[in-house]
């Protein structure tokens, strides 16, 4: 029967094994190689400009929302001058730098205000439809060859010359006779093209167009008043940025970092950002706007080529796995080999005739020698006593186990080759090539992770002041309108708003008189003028409100006072989910959203509301941007050790006030971020994380394969040992049955049949026949 399994399998699956850990150590630690300016560096300026990407298209797509809304507030309610209408039109809290309402039937301007709006190329005829949807802002040049983003809406005024029928929403057929007593009129806004919002000591900024031409510059304080002035290799840039951008919108790779050449003991990193939606939605997203950030860092110190080291410890783990191979191949794979064999010789004696058997040359020729180690030396040694029984001689007997010592054997051998093996992987996985924690992070890269920081804290603010504005649109057009008109402006304000978790009216009691959305977490009591606030410092949930005071209309009809037809206040409710995606930004590790005595009020990780910071050093961090009397604070960022976030050993962490001016500088909260230094692309990290897994692995596979070994080999051997000493002490009642199809299942298989031999020969003896006791099963089960 051929034999499956047993001692070669193991053994040579832990060579191959450990051979390969040993190239994958070397091709992993050797290609690790300590750059001027670290990728980490490079990914995070390529992370600030899809932030700032991020910035520009959500302020583009917020008054492209403003202006929509502001045209779609009840126009047949508004004045039949174009002039009059454009002035109400004109949305309140955006800046705005000039408008006018064109007439489609003709494409000429009807009414006029600000700046010249730009209209070369605009149908009004065709936009003017309203089968096309919402018209698409696009990118103009004003008459001084400043770039302009024109936003569109359609408009509906009462004709002129005719009085608006005051229950028009009740007079009968309007479609009919709607051109006689409505126009339909395109509202065109110009807006300015804003720069991007950079931060960050040193760092500038561009918006270019899809031609490569840049439309805006920012700067830091640093380099404010500084014209921006790219190196003369990267003076292309701009429109090799924009046209990789344009190329990687159908497959998502809309933002890259480009490294320029150094000078003055500097290099110029660049990053670079589409504004356009990842899902082509929203209405920056055809603009075609690209945003470039870059700043200058002086290049990290060239560390030491690590390749030596990948080659030592790569050839050491050869050296280990030829040496344990070779040990275990002599000590237990050809032991093992020859006991097969020499059981198989004396057990082929047994199918001959009896008068025949004690001539045979099996049982004639000695048991060769085994290595007298362990086991398979005790096996040995018991085959030659059985041999010498078989031809009625007697030999030595099994040397037994000293009364209370067991003898090392081969299982004592495997442990001492995983013993081997450790030696090589714990150093590594515990010991060679850690960071030091003084220098793990480079400064840059911590200022590029307060910079982020910054920018979280500026979208939240952004957001919270947007709302409010909106809000104020809003409560403009809640004046003096009917119920189902209030209902109607405040229904569409949720929908125009995903942020708002609900919307809700107070009369000048406090009462809630009308609500849409969710039931509110808590009503504000008597909130005076407009603003944003915390409504809560406990609970579940973080109640955060923006309110603004609805102006008074005037007396309506039937009214005694004007209190009586205009409720007082109109509330938002900002969910906390909502702000839990404006702090959330890939690469920046865990946001918190604390408020003013440092409790969390939003995240990007779990977190139950009001929590303290997850460490004392973060709070400390943040205590350090707490504001002086008579200012509002200062941003701050340091590499924390171990505890900073809980199962990570250093981070990198920084804290930004949510605002220095405004609305939302009186709330007190801050944004803090800590991100894992190992999951910085910083070659320090990489090569300490690449020894720990070579090191991870070979403890692996070595433990792996040794366990294999015990398993199928070593248990096996130590119950065959036990078996053939009792069988060459005279032991014929326990029966050998073979269990494994493998070197030890071929011996145990062979000293069945010597048993049977010896029983036999016993009674040809002249053993009384009777004295044999029925066969026990104890080696092995029976078939």
């Amino acid at each position: 029967m051929p034999m499956l399994g047993g001692v070669r399998p193991p053994i040579a699956a832990l060579l191959c094994a450990l051979l390969a850990v040993s190239g994958l150590t070397a091709l992993g630690l050797g290609t690790v190689h300590e750059q001027g300016v670290p990728q980490a560096l490079r990914d995070a300026e390529r992370q600030i400009a899809e932030d700032a990407a991020d910035s520009v298209g959500t302020s583009i797509n917020a008054s492209a929302r403003a202006v929509r809304r502001s045209a779609a507030s009840d126009p047949r309610a508004g004045s039949s001058d174009p002039a009059a209408a454009l002035r109400s039109l004109l949305p309140a809290g955006h800046p705005v730098g000039g408008g006018v309402l064109l007439d489609p039937r003709t494409g000429k301007p009807l009414a006029a205000s600000g700046e010249k709006v730009p209209l070369a190329g605009v149908d009004a005829g065709a936009l003017v439809r309203p089968d096309t949807g919402n018209i698409a802002p696009r990118m103009a040049v004003s008459g001084s060859g400043a770039p302009r983003v024109l936003l569109f809406a359609r408009v509906t005024v009462p004709a002129a010359g005719r009085k608006q029928d005051e229950n028009h929403d009740q007079a009968g057929d309007l479609t009919g006779d709607q051109e006689d007593k409505e126009r339909a009129l395109l509202l065109v806004v110009s807006e300015k093209v804003a720069a991007p919002a950079v931060y960050g000591e040193g760092r500038t900024g561009q918006l270019v167009d899809r031609n490569g031409k840049v439309c805006a510059t920012a700067a830091t304080v640093a380099t404010t008043g500084a014209a921006l002035a790219p190196p003369a290799g990267h003076r292309a840039l701009p429109a090799a940025a924009s046209n990789a951008a344009h190329a990687g919108l159908p497959t998502g790779d809309v933002s890259g970092s480009v490294l320029g050449a150094g000078h003055d003991g500097l290099r110029k990193v660049t990053g670079w950002a589409s504004v356009a939606a990842g899902d082509g939605k929203g209405d920056a997203s055809g603009l075609g706007l690209t945003v470039l950030t870059g700043r200058e860092v002086p290049p990290v110190k060239e560390g030491a080529d690590h390749t030596w080291f990948a080659l030592v410890a790569a050839g050491a783990l050869v050296v280990v796995a030829v040496l344990v191979t070779l040990v275990l191949w002599g000590t237990m794979q050809r032991p093992l080999l020859r006991l097969h064999l020499s059981a198989a010789r004396l057990a082929r004696g047994f199918g001959e005739a009896p008068e025949e058997r004690g001539e045979r040359e099996e049982w004639v020729r000695p048991v060769p020698p085994v290595l007298g180690f362990g086991e398979p030396g005790r096996i040995g040694r018991a085959l030659e006593s059985i041999r010498r029984q078989l031809l009625g001689e007697t030999g030595p007997e099994p040397e037994p186990e000293p009364p209370g010592r067991r003898r090392p054997g081969v299982r004592a051998l495997v442990l001492v080759c995983a013993l081997v093996i450790a030696a090589w992987g714990v150093p590594l996985l515990f010991l060679f090539n850690r960071v030091p924690a003084a220098k793990a992070v480079p400064a840059a890269a911590v200022a590029d992770q307060r910079a982020r920081t910054e920018a979280a804290a500026d979208r939240v603010q952004r957001s919270l002041v947007r709302s409010r504005t909106d809000l104020a649109a809003a409560a403009s057009a809640l004046s003096g309108a009917p119920p189902e008109r209030a209902a109607e402006v405040l229904r569409r304000e949720q929908a125009d708003h995903p942020t708002f978790r609900s919307l809700y009216v107070l009369d000048r009691t406090g009462a809630v008189v009308r609500q849409v959305g969710k039931q509110p977490l808590r009503t504000l009591a008597h909130p005076a003028g407009s603003g944003i606030t915390q409504v809560n410092t406990s609970g579940k949930i973080p109640a955060i409100a923006t309110y603004t005071r609805i102006p008074t209309a005037g007396k309506a009809k039937g009214a005694k006072k004007a209190e009586d037809t205009a409720p007082a206040v109109v509330v938002a409710e900002i969910g906390v989910d909502a702000l839990d995606d404006l702090v959330s930004r890939p690469g920046l590790g865990s946001v918190w959203l604390t408020d003013a005595h440092h409790r969390v009020l939003a995240a990007s990780v779990g977190f139950q509301a009001f929590q303290p910071l997850p460490s004392q050093r973060l709070t400390r961090l943040v205590a350090r941007t707490d504001a002086a009397p008579g200012s509002a604070g200062t941003p701050a960022s340091a590499v924390l050790h171990a505890g900073t976030v809980p199962g990570e050993g250093l981070s990198v962490a920084a804290a930004a006030p949510l605002a220095q001016t405004g609305p939302a500088a009186g709330l007190g909260w801050r944004v803090v971020s800590a991100e894992p230094a190992a999951a910085l692309k910083l070659a320090a990290y990489q090569v300490q994380a690449r020894t720990m897994l070579a090191g991870l692995l070979a403890l692996s596979v070595g433990g792996a394969c040794l366990g294999w070994l015990h398993i199928v080999v070593v248990r096996p051997l130590r119950t065959l040992t036990g078996c053939a000493e009792r069988l060459a002490g005279g032991d014929r009642r326990t029966v050998l049955f073979p269990v494994h199809h493998d070197e030890c299942g071929s011996v145990t298989r062979s000293l069945e049949l010597l048993r049977q031999a010896l029983v036999e020969r016993d009674r040809g003896a002249g053993a009384d026949l009777a004295a044999v006791p029925a066969p026990s099963f104890e080696c092995g089960s029976a078939p």
